[in-house]
């Protein structure tokens, strides 16, 4: 019985409390952005991403020569590691593991450097991003701009005002 007066006077204060919410809402201009398809079409992160390719292939590229180089001394010392002595067999080993430890630890560091520039590199662009999202909505008088939301009307929405200004020269 307490539960049910409970739950029916917390309804009744919610709808009270919105009814009197709607109208302050009614001034509210809102403006809707499709951030998927601004991080797909910007060129800010086209261009980040041609740069970190740019920074990290030939790292890339290296490393994963140095890695086959390793698979194919490791396929040679198991053919011929019988016919090899038993000094010669540990040491040919140990030169293998130590190399294969320090390809590991180079991708490991590659992993790093790119995680870390990648990142940068998206923080620069998402700050150009941003700037033009303020100005496309100060421009247009909103009081909030919603990212992805699940349903907004065509004309609410700012994504492609905002591609074209990022699409010009300069970017705002």
């Amino acid at each position: 019985m307490i539960r049910k007066t409970r739950a029916i006077t917390g309804a009744i204060a919610a709808i009270v409390l919105a009814m009197t919410a709607l109208p302050a809402l009614a001034d509210v201009k809102i403006g809707v952005l499709r951030s998927a398809e601004l991080t797909a079409k910007a060129p800010q992160f086209k261009a980040a991403q041609d740069q970190l390719k740019a920074q990290f292939d030939r790292r890339n590229n290296d490393l994963q020569a140095e890695g086959k180089k390793l698979q194919d001394d490791i396929g040679a010392y198991q053919k011929e590691a019988d016919l090899l002595a038993a000094a010669d067999r540990a040491k040919k080993e140990k030169d293998l593991t130590t190399r294969r430890i320090d390809i590991e630890a180079k991708g490991r560091q590659l992993q790093e450097d790119f995680n870390k520039a990648r990142q940068e590199q998206l923080s620069k662009a998402m700050t150009a991003i941003k700037g033009v999202i303020d100005a496309v909505a100060k421009e247009k008088n909103l009081d909030l701009v919603v990212d992805e939301p699940v349903f907004a009307k065509p004309d609410m929405d700012i994504t492609d005002d905002v591609l074209k200004r990022l699409q010009t020269p300069g970017g705002k």
